[in-house]
């Protein structure tokens, strides 16, 4: 996660954040390095290292994340991290209107995290905007 997912001045339904999490994902950084013009940058995780992927002026625009460890059955798309208020408050509504949880709730950055997929199938993450639990 970047120092976006991070900013408590995030307004809640903001995008905080955008990854991707592969199998192969130095494979898959190569292929963005040279499609997209990214440089990557290791992240160290627990015993294996996630990248983040950089612009031309050095910040941080997305990751590209290992399929292993916390992100365990993340699913392989570009998933979108949205802002939210209360993630325990989020998981009830996405439940109760459908929806499903894919993932989490657990820590990430310090803040609540889940993946969730809409009545539709359509995949996206939840950040509380703070630490509730």
């Amino acid at each position: 996660m970047s120092d976006a997912s991070n900013d408590s001045s995030l307004p809640v339904g903001a995008i905080a954040w955008t990854d991707l999490t592969v199998a192969d994902a130095a494979g898959v950084r190569d292929f963005y390095q040279a499609v997209v013009g990214w440089t990557s940058e290791a992240v160290e995780m627990d015993g294996y290292e996630d990248y983040m992927m950089n612009a031309a002026d050095g910040s941080g625009v997305t990751g590209v994340c290992h399929a292993r460890g916390s992100n365990v059955g993340l699913p392989p798309v570009w998933l979108v991290y949205f802002n939210v208020a209360d993630v325990a408050t989020s998981i009830r509504e996405c439940v109760a209107r459908g929806g499903e949880v894919l993932h989490g709730p657990r820590d990430l950055c310090g803040k609540d995290f889940c993946v969730i997929r809409d009545p539709a199938g359509a995949a996206c993450g939840l950040i509380g905007s703070e630490k509730v639990g």
